[in-house]
C-alpha cells in the first residue's frame, strides 16, 4: 500500500464502522485525510481534518469538496439497514442516493480528476442473474447509486469505482442491532440471542480486508468505471456462523432460532471476487474463524 504519503483523501462516513478503520489506515500511511461527519467530533486521532456536513445538503457537500481538494474520495456515508418497513423508503433514499449524487456532482464540478470509490452492496439486484427485484429499500438505493456512478463516469469522465461489499464484521462495530455485534454481546453476557431460522446463506468479509479493497481500488488504473464484489466468495449459513462464534466464545446457552421471522425476499448471498483479484490484486486475507476470534476479543474487552 505504498504511494499514499501526502495524498489528499476525503472520507465520508468517517465515524462509521468501515470509515473509522479506513481513516486510521490512511493516517498511518501518511495521507492528508479530510474526514466528514454529521456532528462535531470531540475525540479524534491526530492528523485528520474534520468537516461537519449533512451530505443531503448539496451546498454543504460542495463546500467540503472545494475545501478538501481531494485526489481520492472514499464515500462510505450511508444508512445501512436490511429492514423491510415501508417507513424506511424515504430516509434510506435520502441518506444513500441523495448523498451520493450530491458528492458525485460536487466532484465533477470541483475535482473532476479526483478518484472516487463508492461503497455498494452485494445486496444490489442483478438482472443478469434473474434477481431484478431489490430485496429492501437499502438494496434498491444502492442499486440506483451504482447507476448514477456509471452515468457520471461515461458522461463526465468522473473516475468512479463501486465496491459491492458483502457482510462486513470485525472489531469496532458499535451498532449492536447488527447480527455479529448483537449475538456476540448476548453470548458474552450469558444471554440467548433471538434469531431468524438461520438458514440464509451469506458471504462474510472482515473489515480490514474491506479497507484493503478500498485502497487497492483507489490506486488501480483499471478500476474507474467498474464495479467489484468484495467478500470471501464463499457462502455460510447464519446458523453455522453463529455456531462457530459460540464455540469461539465458549458459550453454553443456545440461540433461539425462529424467534424472529425470516425477512421477505432474502436470497442466498455470494460474491464473485475473481475480477477484484485480477484487476485490483485484492484477495481476502482473514479467515472467518480468525476474524470472529478477533471480534469476540474486542467486544469482551469493552463489556
Amino acid at each position: 500500500m505504498a504511494g499514499w504519503l501526502g495524498v489528499r483523501a476525503l472520507v465520508t462516513g468517517a465515524t462509521g464502522f468501515i470509515g473509522s478503520h479506513l481513516v486510521k489506515r490512511l493516517t498511518g500511511l501518511g495521507a492528508v485525510v479530510h474526514a466528514v461527519s454529521r456532528q462535531v467530533q470531540e475525540h479524534v486521532s491526530a492528523g485528520e481534518t474534520w468537516h461537519v456536513a449533512d451530505l443531503c445538503d448539496a451546498d454543504k457537500v460542495s463546500s467540503v469538496v472545494e475545501a478538501a481538494e481531494p485526489e481520492v474520495v472514499f464515500h462510505l456515508a450511508s444508512e445501512v439497514t436490511g429492514a423491510r418497513e415501508v417507513r424506511l423508503v424515504r430516509p434510506t433514499l435520502a441518506s444513500n442516493l441523495d448523498s451520493a449524487v450530491n458528492l458525485l456532482t460536487a466532484v465533477a464540478s470541483a475535482a473532476p480528476a479526483g478518484r472516487v470509490v463508492l461503497a455498494g452492496s452485494v445486496e444490489e439486484p442483478r438482472p443478469e442473474d434473474g434477481a431484478a427485484v431489490a430485496c429492501s429499500p437499502y438494496a434498491v438505493a444502492k442499486w440506483a447509486v451504482s447507476g448514477y456512478a456509471r452515468m457520471f463516469h461515461e458522461l463526465w469522465d468522473v473516475p468512479v469505482t463501486t465496491l459491492r461489499i458483502g457482510m462486513v464484521y470485525g472489531p469496532g462495530q458499535k451498532d449492536l442491532r447488527k447480527l455479529i455485534p448483537y449475538v456476540t454481546t448476548a453470548l458474552l453476557r450469558g444471554e440467548s440471542p433471538e434469531l431468524t431460522s438461520g438458514t440464509r446463506l451469506v458471504d462474510w468479509v472482515y473489515v480490514d480486508d474491506v479497507v484493503d479493497a478500498f485502497l487497492a481500488a483507489a490506486l488501480s488504473e483499471q478500476a474507474p468505471g467498474r464495479e467489484f464484489d468484495i467478500a470471501s466468495g464463499t457462502q455460510l449459513s447464519i446458523r453455522d456462523t453463529i455456531e462457530l462464534l459460540a464455540k469461539i466464545i465458549g458459550a453454553h446457552q443456545q440461540p433461539r432460532y425462529g424467534a424472529v421471522a425470516d425477512r421477505p425476499l432474502d436470497r442466498p448471498q455470494v460474491a464473485d471476487i475473481g475480477p477484484a483479484g485480477e484487476l485490483l490484486g485484492w484477495h481476502p486475507r482473514t479467515s472467518l474463524e480468525t476474524g470472529l476470534r478477533r471480534t469476540a476479543d474486542w467486544y469482551s474487552s469493552i463489556l
